[in-house]
């Protein structure tokens, strides 16, 4: 029993975290608010379509991106889509990430991104690498 206990307060420590962090917000909260004893899975169910349908978007947004030129009408397409599902379960870090894409894209601007640090964009990393070694070489 005090081995539960403890795991419950662990669960409990990293999910504040993640709201400490910004990568959670108050949509989150009220997802949690909709699970009861009639749906107990409702919020796992909810963030395991929402990383299924992200595999997806990612797997879109990395084809695109290694298109030449850049179709950034597509691009903001894709990232628009991935905006409305981070939102609807609270992710806050990957919308903040998902507006800045877009504007990108609105702008045409395919090197903004690429400057772009941390590890909510991490999951573009190879492209932003590849597209630089391209941008380099193509210069040399």
């Amino acid at each position: 029993m005090e081995r539960n206990n403890q795991l419950q307060r662990q669960v409990a420590l990293m999910r504040q975290s993640l709201f400490d962090q910004g990568y959670l917000d108050e949509q989150f909260v009220q997802l949690e608010e909709l699970q009861d004893d009639t749906n107990p899975n409702f919020v796992e169910e909810v963030v395991t379509l929402y990383y299924r349908d992200s595999a997806r978007l990612i797997a879109s947004i990395e084809q695109a991106l290694d298109k030449s030129p850049l179709d950034f009408n597509k691009l903001d397409s894709y990232m628009h889509q991935f905006k409305g599902s981070s939102s609807s379960i609270g992710g806050r870090k990957v919308k903040t990430e998902c507006s800045q894409f877009r504007e990108y894209c609105r702008t045409g601007n395919g090197e903004g991104w690429q400057d772009k640090q941390g590890p909510e964009v991490q999951l573009l990393a190879p492209h932003r690498k590849k597209k630089r070694d391209s941008a380099h070489n193509s210069f040399c």
